[in-house]
C-alpha cells in the first residue's frame, strides 16, 4: 500500500516573486490593493499555498 503524498510546503513571498517573476515589493503592493494571489499571515510572515498561486495565475491568463 502506498503512503499518501505529503502536501507541498507553503511558499514564502520570495518563492512567489520568483515564480511570477515580479519584484517582492509588487506583491506587497498587490496585497494592499486586494489583488494578486491569496496569502495568509503566519506570525508576521506571509505564506502562500502553491496551488492557490498557480490557480490565480491561470485565472489571470484566461481573463486577458
Amino acid at each position: 500500500m502506498t503512503a499518501p503524498a505529503a502536501p507541498e510546503a507553503l511558499w514564502e513571498i520570495q518563492d512567489v516573486s520568483a515564480y511570477l517573476r515580479v519584484p517582492v515589493q509588487t506583491l506587497y503592493q498587490w496585497r494592499k490593493r486586494k489583488y494578486g494571489p491569496p496569502a495568509a499571515r503566519v506570525g508576521r510572515h506571509l505564506r502562500y499555498d502553491p496551488d492557490a498561486v498557480r490557480s490565480w495565475f491561470a485565472d489571470q491568463s484566461t481573463a486577458a
